[in-house]
């Protein structure tokens, strides 16, 4: 445990002080473009030490749940940080162009200039569009799970129709939902309840099927009805197949709504930026909105993860995570 420790405090430094620099150097108007052997050299050397040092940060099992999360932590943003340095490292010091691969630095430095911008964007495709069908695809795929499970004769004829329904393309969805609800946020929604409804009919019918049967005899003893159990039994004993949907939906819904405006929407959302932006050459710009959904999404994502934990704090992958 001692050397592994002085491994991490020797090698983590080592990768971020050697992965700034090498950041920094880069951008030196005589490397810029023309970079030699040992500049690669010294950009594989770092992409070591980062590499050697995750290892060692993964393997420690600290006794406290603190330093678990730490340590869960640490791992992800050491790799992250590594990309993001020899992301700009590389592109700068090859001399790749803007138009191809802009850098990390001018990717931040137009996210930072064009903030407005942003915000419209982000509330036209998040909440104006992803939000409300992911809503609405959610509870009407929960609904008509609980239908099929209630009468069995739909269930068995309505589930292999949803596993087929499910595989439909986007693409294909996104132009017939404008024709029918027009270009403004409406269509989008439509397009994100559609993608999220049979991810839940799906999971949630599972769910409902998990019960077992000895907690229905028990709850058949003490008089309960369908609704009943229902409430007590078989949604809380759903849940984790619940919150496998909803965390999936939430990917979907976003990535569903800024498809859905290629095909038609107002002068403003995600979407429409990256198809303008990218027909002008604006790589900055088309990374910049990249890196909002990739936030937006992951916030969204990291709510519902947290949420899981508290309503599902009785199961065994929660207690042991």
């Amino acid at each position: 445990m001692t050397r592994r420790a002085a491994r991490i405090g020797l090698l983590t430094p080592a990768a971020l002080i050697g992965g700034t620099a090498l950041a920094l150097a880069a951008h030196r108007p005589g490397l810029a473009g023309a970079a030699g052997p040992g500049f690669w050299l010294a950009a594989f050397l770092v992409w070591l030490a980062a590499t050697l040092a995750a290892r060692d940060i993964a393997a420690l099992e600290p006794g406290h749940a603190a330093g678990r999360r730490l340590v869960r932590l640490s791992v992800p943003l050491l790799f992250g940080l590594l990309i993001l340095v020899l992301w700009e490292a590389v592109v700068v010091g090859a001399g790749v162009p803007a138009v191809l691969m802009p850098p990390p630095s001018a990717i931040a430095a137009r996210f930072a200039t064009a903030l407005p911008v942003l915000g419209a964007d982000f509330v036209q495709t998040c909440l104006k569009s992803a939000l409300p069908g992911y809503v609405i695809g959610c509870l009407s795929g929960l609904g008509v799970a609980i239908l099929a499970d209630r009468l069995p004769v739909l269930g068995r004829g309505l589930l292999p129709v949803a596993n087929v329904a499910s595989a439909l393309p986007i693409v294909g969805i996104a132009p017939i939902m404008v024709m029918w609800f027009g270009f403004d946020w409406p269509s989008k929604a439509a397009v994100v309840a559609v993608m999220t409804f049979f991810p839940m009919l799906v999971q949630a019918g599972a769910g409902l099927a998990a019960t077992g049967g000895i907690e229905r005899d028990l709850m058949r003893t003490y008089a309960a009805g369908y609704g009943r159990t229902l409430l007590s039994l078989r949604l809380p004993m759903a849940l984790p197949f619940l919150f496998t949907a909803l965390k999936v939906n939430a990917t979907l819904a976003l990535i569903g709504a800024i498809v859905a405006e290629f095909f038609g929407t107002p002068i403003v959302g995600m979407g429409f930026r990256i198809s303008i932006e990218a027909a002008r050459l604006s790589l900055d710009m088309v990374w910049a909105e990249i890196a909002l959904a990739a936030l937006a999404g992951s916030a969204f994502y990291g709510l519902i993860a947290l949420a899981e934990r508290v309503a599902t704090g009785w199961h065994p992958s929660v207690r042991t995570g």
